[in-house]
């Protein structure tokens, strides 16, 4: 495994990060194909064997439970200060917003909920999960200002936004001596590039770490079409939904994944890492079978061809924003949904 500073912080990260959204009970979230505790500890293990040691959940995935499966895996099989964690928090509720609770206090009790689902004392990276459009953006830095002078986060981070957004954030940090956002997570992959436009020279210039999710395009890069199907594939209506409209398009950039695979005698998972890893810091690989974690840690190891690279570049034609990006906007806010967070209903922006 290789390793790398994580932007200007001190933390010294694996070049993969596991995601663990599909780690939790499956009967307390919106995902079904998520799984359980005894297969999440095997998979943790094993990341932690390959040189894996940054983890990344949130408050949101299957109500905490991923968040506890993740921090008594890690409390079992590793000291707490060889590892780095990453944990996110949701925008305040509609409920909150009535009863005038401020965006400091959410903040302040997200991150309580998350430490004790965990049973830590600490967050090595907390995550503004994404755009919170009804609560002062200085409330918001102002709350994760207390959190880190609290010693409940070491560093802050920010996913799900633009790149105006987070220079926004950072510079009213800046004016204000508040910590400032040192890693953006966004949707970035072969497939789906508009993180490019802005966000990735942007980072660069500022020297802030790119930690993307969807690293494999919830598997779609990691086999040919038709080939392998997964619960997930079957079932994750979100990832579908980020996906299946170019799937025509796509599958050109597929087609040449599998040629530069077979090329190098590698599995699609490694060249399409391999390809995100020389334009980011630590893509978030999510893991639900111990194969998933040993192929994306051999990617760390796989130095493409700029020649290679090029080829797999050259077929990408512009995509539209889906999912959340889609619905970063001020009209979205005032939607409502229903997400539960360790065993607690709340209202939540779109997602």
């Amino acid at each position: 495994m290789k390793y790398v500073k994580l932007g200007l912080s001190d933390l010294n990260v694996s070049r993969i990060c596991m995601g663990c959204m599909g780690f939790g009970d499956p009967g307390r979230g919106r995902h079904s194909w998520t799984v359980g505790e005894e297969d999440a500890r095997e998979i943790i293990k094993r990341g932690l064997e390959l040189g894996v040691n940054f983890y990344d959940t949130a408050i949101a995935y299957q109500s905490g439970t991923s968040e506890q499966y993740v921090g008594r895996a890690l409390r079992d099989f590793a000291k707490r200060g060889d590892v780095a964690v990453a944990t996110k928090f949701l925008p305040r509720t509609q409920e909150e917003i009535e009863k005038n609770v401020s965006g400091q206090e959410h903040i302040a009790n997200m991150i309580d909920t998350s430490l004790k689902n965990l049973g830590m004392d600490y967050v090595d990276l907390y995550i503004y999960h994404m755009w919170d459009w009804q609560t002062p953006i200085y409330d918001v830095m102002d709350g994760l200002d207390r959190i880190v002078k609290a010693g409940k986060a070491r560093y802050i981070g920010i996913s799900n936004c633009f790149a105006w957004q987070i220079a926004k954030a950072n510079a009213l940090a800046e004016k204000e001596g508040f910590a400032k956002f040192v890693s953006v997570q966004g949707h970035y992959n072969l497939i789906f590039r508009e993180e490019e436009r802005e966000m990735v020279p942007y980072c660069n210039e500022e020297k802030i770490a790119l930690t993307p999710y969807s690293a494999l395009a919830s598997g779609r890069l990691a086999r040919l079409p038709g080939e392998g199907g997964t619960k997930r594939a079957e079932e994750d209506a979100y990832a579908k939904f980020k996906y299946d409209a170019t799937a025509e398009q796509d599958n050109v950039i597929i087609a040449r994944v599998a040629e530069i695979a077979e090329k190098y005698g590698v599995t699609m998972t490694e060249v399409s890492l391999a390809w995100l890893l020389t334009k980011t810091a630590a893509p978030v690989v999510g893991a639900t079978k111990l194969r998933h974690i040993e192929g994306a840690a051999k990617a760390a190891d796989l130095e493409l061809a700029p020649e290679d690279c090029a080829y797999l570049e050259e077929p990408y034609v512009p995509h539209r924003l889906a999912g959340v990006m889609a619905q970063n906007k001020p009209a979205a806010a005032k939607e409502k949904h229903v997400w539960s967070t360790g065993g607690q209903k709340i209202v939540k922006q779109p997602s």
